[in-house]
Parts: C-alpha cells; sequence; structure tokens
C-alpha cells in the first residue's frame, strides 16, 4: 500500500469532500494520506472516518494544508475560489498534482493557477465525467457544422445549495461553442434576460440557470434553427462520477511534467 500514490482530499466535510474521501478509500490505487478542514472547523483533529459517522481510517483531518501536501502525489480541490488559488501555490510547493474541480474562478484566480502550473501538474476542469466531456467535444462539433442561423441555448440545472452561475460545465459548454463557431465568448453571451431585452442577437450564446432541490446536475445544449431544432443533453444522477473522474485524473497526471491539463488530455478526447 506504501507505493499507491497518496491523495490529500480538500474540504473534507463537505459532500463533494466525503464523496471524494469515499472514492479514495475504496479505490486499490491510491491511498488517502490527509485530509484538510478550513482553522476553526469542529472535523479538526478528528480521524475522518469516525467524523463521517463511519469507523476510523487512521487519518486525521488538519488545517495545515503544507505539511499534508508534502506527504502526497495528489490533491483533490473541489472547494472555493480563493481556498484552490492558495491550494495551488502549496502542492506546486510539494511538487503534488493539483486536481481542481472548483467553479467559479475567475481570470485573476486562472491566472495563478497558471503560474503555480510552472512547478507541478494541475489537472483544472468545470466537470469530471466523461459523459460531459464526450458533450463538449460534440457540441464543438456541431457549432463547427452549423452557422450563425442557428442560435445556440445552454440551459444548466443544479441543487439549491450551488453558488455560482452558470456552472462551471455550462461554461465548458459554452467555450465549446464558441470555439466551434470561431468567435470569442465573452463578446457574445447572454447570462441574463429580464424585462424589455430587445429581439435576440444572431450569433449570441444564451444561458439558463435552474437552482432547485438535490439536482446533482444537468445540462442541455440546443441549436434552434427555422422549422427545427438539436438538443445534446447529459443527466448526472451520482455524484460520485465526479469523484471517481477525478481520482483518475490524479492517477493520470502522475505520469506527467508540469503544466495544466483538462479531463480532454486525461480522457484522450
Amino acid at each position: 500500500m506504501g507505493e499507491l500514490p497518496g491523495i490529500v482530499v480538500t474540504g473534507a466535510s463537505g459532500r463533494m469532500g466525503q464523496m471524494l474521501i469515499r472514492t479514495v478509500l475504496e479505490s486499490d490505487k491510491a491511498r488517502l494520506v490527509g485530509c484538510l478542514e478550513r482553522p476553526g472547523h469542529d472535523w479538526i483533529g478528528r480521524d475522518v472516518g469516525t467524523a463521517m459517522g463511519g469507523a476510523e481510517v487512521g487519518v486525521t483531518v488538519t488545517d495545515d494544508a503544507l505539511e499534508a501536501f508534502a506527504r502526497a502525489q495528489a490533491v483533490l480541490d473541489f472547494t472555493a475560489p480563493a481556498a484552490t488559488v492558495e491550494f495551488a501555490k502549496l502542492a506546486a510547493q510539494a511538487r503534488a498534482v493539483h486536481v481542481i474541480g472548483t467553479t467559479g474562478l475567475a481570470p485573476e484566480d486562472i491566472e495563478k493557477i497558471g503560474k503555480a502550473a510552472h512547478h507541478a501538474p494541475i489537472v483544472r476542469a468545470g466537470n469530471m465525467s466523461l459523459g460531459v466531456n464526450l458533450l463538449v467535444r460534440l457540441t464543438r462539433q456541431v457549432a463547427t457544422a452549423l452557422d450563425a442561423d442557428f442560435d445556440i441555448e445552454i440551459v444548466e440545472a443544479h441543487h439549491r445549495h450551488k453558488v455560482d452561475a452558470p456552472s462551471g460545465t455550462a461554461l465548458m459548454l459554452g467555450a465549446a461553442a464558441a470555439e466551434g463557431r470561431g468567435v470569442d465568448l465573452d463578446t457574445v453571451s447572454d447570462r441574463g434576460r429580464d424585462g424589455i431585452t430587445g429581439a435576440r442577437e444572431r450569433g449570441h450564446i444564451g444561458f439558463s440557470a435552474v437552482r432547485g432541490g438535490d439536482v446533482v446536475g444537468e445540462h442541455e445544449v440546443i441549436f434552434y434553427g427555422a422549422g427545427e431544432r438539436i438538443a445534446l443533453r447529459h443527466m448526472a444522477t451520482d455524484r460520485a462520477l465526479f469523484a471517481r473522474g477525478a481520482l483518475k485524473a490524479a492517477l493520470w497526471a502522475q505520469d506527467q511534467a508540469p503544466g495544466e491539463y483538462d479531463m480532454m488530455d486525461v480522457l484522450g478526447l
């Protein structure tokens, strides 16, 4: 077991953090060597297994990221932008792979993460699932084939607790559609319509966000033409698929040089 890559999970008490922990513990290809929480959290100093309501697993929750990363070969991080930027610096110092599933990152955050990638591999993706990354590829292909006579709308739905919109996956899909059209997404993006907005502008890409209940994640890209429409859709019913994808990325990146990667690289798409 000691030769398996050691994994640290950040945001241990969160829903995604706990799913990541279970996924690593159940894997025969990696071992859990650390769990992080913010200073003052009541899980600090406790065995993460008992904190999650189960048996002890021999890993104590800590708030010392640098110490935890120093013992790891990879960090799985689905937290918040400010925390992720700091973790990127520390993971780079430890030369550990940093797998980032955090969404809501600003351009300046992404720039800072890019600098950290000069020293260690970073895999960053708005979505870690195989199906979604196939959807991204298909979206780019369809957008390339259809001209601006087809209006593109992206509709996404998530649980009531999600704090950012559009989702990172929706933005991935928008970027793929824009790339297929050969345009800049920021220039053609419509992210909110309210009141008297006027007619839809030709060539724009619209986003709509739905929040409610316990929806894991649903994404649909619709190409509206005259007399016809094409819809590409992905529905996630279990967030364990994101955790499995993140672990797959961490294992794949063990053999990669420092730099920025995404799930397309991991999946060979």
